[in-house]
């Protein structure tokens, strides 16, 4: 009979012993906090936004008759595009952007009373683009077409009369670099400067500012942006 109350007891007290343990192993799992998830960004999908900024014009003359102009303008515009990261920190993608210029007037008079004025409305771009990303920043280049929205003039007197250019600078190229920064869920900020060139115009009529030769087109702009990306790519999942 004692040995028989002595294993009773000893094996009772051996499953207490388990089901302590057990009770502590759940608390603690209870009450640890789960694992840290490092955030996961992904650069690929489209996106859309809008831009503020100024553009900045060079200094050209024609053959000695300077060109009046604004040279610091603002601009405001959009631009979409779509981005794909690879290899794991490279991303390249294509963008299509338009900007609405203010108040730039572009004005050459010459000698008779002649006078040229080129209202430019706005400026465009399709470009490719490639950068590098580290998580939640890019930086990146860009290159491609150019478009000048132009509205052209030559008066005499006041009076519109014909004439003809020998390239009407509608058509450029542009390149440029930024930096743009996921700063929330499907949402990022982008800094930019992007230079456009329209190339040489000279006028082949009116005659009587033939020989005043060519000028050059072309802006500088700076210009900060926002986009929303549509997380095609599991962008910025947090």
């Amino acid at each position: 009979m004692k040995n028989y109350l002595l294993a009773t007891t000893a094996v009772g007290a051996a499953v207490a012993a388990l089901g302590a343990t057990a009770q502590a192993a759940d608390l603690r799992s209870y009450y640890n906090p789960p694992a840290y998830t490092a955030q996961a960004y992904d650069w690929t999908g489209f996106y859309l936004g809008g831009h503020l900024g100024g553009v900045f014009a060079s200094d050209n003359t024609f053959n000695g008759v300077p060109l009046s102009d604004s040279s610091a303008r603002f601009m405001g515009g959009i631009q979409a595009g779509f981005d794909w990261q690879t290899a794991p920190n490279w991303v390249i993608g294509i963008e299509g952007q338009y900007s609405w210029l203010s108040g730039h007037q572009l004005n050459a008079f010459f000698p008779g009373g002649l006078a040229y004025n080129n209202d430019q409305r706005a400026i465009a771009s399709i470009t490719g683009r490639f950068g590098y990303t580290w998580g939640p920043g890019l930086i990146y280049v860009k290159g491609g077409y150019a478009y000048s929205d132009n509205r052209e003039t030559v008066t005499l007197g006041g009076t519109p009369i014909a004439f003809a250019l020998s390239d009407d600078h509608t058509n450029g190229y542009t390149v440029g670099a930024g930096v743009e920064y996921m700063f929330a869920p499907n949402w990022s900020a982008k800094a930019e400067y992007q230079f456009y060139d329209f190339g040489d115009s000279r006028f082949v009529a009116p005659a009587a500012i033939v020989p005043f030769g060519s000028f050059h087109n072309d802006e500088h702009t700076v210009k900060a942006g926002i986009n929303y990306r549509f997380n095609f790519g599991g962008l910025g999942r947090y």
